[in-house]
């Protein structure tokens, strides 16, 4: 039975819900149980600002890099949709996720720049997610349209870092 079809409805219903917006709704339930509970604004190291901004371009930059390599190579940035072409170029060199690590560094430096931390802890829920549900369907579909050429670079290069 292949990964498609051990999916559970819940899981397939997720998948119907873009990449960037599981990231901006937990992230936002996470701000939300801050607010509710008042923690707030927990930390106030004058630090965290700069550096959580940095991070956040860093962050935007890697995601935007790696939307970009799939757009000039002309296949698809919907996750389970099958991609036309095998991206190993740009910063798909370095790791094969580069917008979800793009995604992943934004979203701490977001939390760093507004001094949360609830967001921060739920960043494993969407990371965990990401591993468990949204990849191993996209790496099916990349076995099943590249075969051996998906196979030897995803040896070469990491999911994540």
């Amino acid at each position: 039975m292949s990964d498609n079809e051990q999916l559970g409805g819940l899981a397939r219903a997720l998948l119907r819900i873009p990449v960037p917006w599981v990231f901006i709704l937990t992230y936002l339930v996470g701000a939300g149980l801050e607010a509710v509970f008042g923690l707030g604004r927990m930390m106030e190291y004058r630090i965290l600002t700069p550096a959580g901004a940095v991070l956040f371009v860093i962050g935007a930059a890697l995601a935007g890099w790696g939307w970009m390599t799939f757009h000039r190579a002309g296949t698809t940035r919907v996750p389970g949709e099958t991609s036309t072409a095998l991206v190993t170029w740009g910063p798909y060199m370095f790791t094969r996720n580069p917008m979800y690590v793009g995604l992943s560094v934004a979203y701490l430096g977001e939390a760093g720049m507004l001094h949360q931390v609830i967001p921060v802890l739920l960043l494993p829920l969407t990371i965990a997610y990401l591993s468990r549900v949204v990849i191993p369907v996209e790496e099916e579909r990349l076995r099943a349209a590249f075969g051996g050429e998906y196979e030897r670079y995803a040896g070469a290069v990491r999911r994540w870092i």
